[in-house]
């Protein structure tokens, strides 16, 4: 997949595609769905299948000060378009002059003199330009006008009647329903970073941990998961050499004082290699309880020790 920034001069095997436009926070399968739809219409017209979404997230720039909401980070959006096998990622950086811009600008900026599309695929609701003027019936009237053909997706809903939304995904995770998320998303959720050396308490009561900072991602539930923590084999690349089992704590840790944000640590199982500055990815696959602060260090063993065993369990299950 080729990633582009800059909508400028691109050459001719990077113009005409078939694009779908959103922001595309998670991939989850309703952006499946229409990413499914997308790759139908390119392969009819024997053209190219794009993405184009927006960095930042536009909620990050209007709504500044809001807790942290984000599914995947940037780099992580990146990563699942790749593996849905899109050829062509297009990035438009989302400040104050690309929110200025009106519908009819976007359209003649951004999709035909940018990028030269074949045709576009949005959601039902999808609107877009200054003040979120634009809407899908302007974008197929400019487009017929333009050249370029418009399809709009219905949306998605899950057998129990929600629909595949990123909301769903972000409400699940804050009440501690991971399994709700995964079924959601079409993957468990998970949160990518590198591990950094903490205080190693963990260490000296028999429970080494291994930390990831949350970053800008969504703050589940406090409390503790049955995880898979994903060892990636290059810095330029996601791909997870190795998967280990484990159970982690996502909180402030009370017992030990309280921390001043919220971080993630992941005891694991049958392991013991030192991988402080590794890049790593940690699957959240079932919520075991929440954060709690512990009179002892005794109690705290003994609570731990039990986490591990329904850990186990959890994951044996999968």
């Amino acid at each position: 997949m080729r990633v582009f920034r800059s909508f400028d001069n691109l050459t001719d095997d990077a113009r005409g595609a078939v694009v779908a436009i959103g922001n595309f926070d998670g991939l989850h399968l309703g952006h499946q769905t229409l990413l499914d739809h997308a790759r139908e219409i390119a392969r009819d017209l024997d053209a190219p299948l794009g993405i184009l979404t927006f960095e930042p997230h536009p909620r990050m720039l209007f709504r500044a000060g809001e807790p942290e909401f984000r599914l995947t980070s940037a780099d992580d959006r990146i990563t699942a378009a790749s593996d849905l096998d899109i050829e062509l990622f297009f990035e438009a950086r989302f400040d104050r002059d690309f929110a200025a811009m009106s519908a009819e600008e976007f359209i003649e900026r951004i999709l035909v003199n940018g990028l030269g599309v074949r045709h576009v695929v949005v959601g039902w609701d999808f609107c877009f330009g200054k003040g979120r003027a634009g809407n899908v019936d302007l974008l197929r009237e400019i487009g017929e006008k333009s050249g370029f053909g418009v399809t709009a997706i219905e949306a998605v809903t899950h057998d129990n009647g929600i629909i595949y939304s990123s909301t769903a995904i972000r409400q699940a995770l804050r009440d501690g329903r991971p399994q709700d998320a995964t079924h959601l998303l079409g993957r468990p959720w998970e949160v990518a970073g590198v591990v950094i050396k903490g205080d190693q308490r963990g260490r000296t009561i028999g429970f080494p941990t291994a930390n990831v900072a949350l970053g800008n991602h969504l703050r589940p539930k406090f409390g503790v998961y049955a995880v898979e923590l994903g060892l990636i084999s290059d810095a330029n690349d996601e791909t997870v050499e190795r998967w280990i089992d484990g159970v982690a704590n996502i909180g402030v840790r009370p017992s030990f004082g309280g921390d001043a944000d919220a971080g993630l640590e992941a005891h694991l199982f049958d392991f013991d290699q030192d991988i402080y500055g590794r890049r790593v990815r940690v699957r959240l696959h079932g919520f075991i309880r929440g954060e709690q602060k512990f009179d002892g260090l005794d109690a705290l063993k003994a609570q731990i020790a039990a986490d591990v065993i329904a850990a186990k369990e959890i994951l044996g299950k999968i």
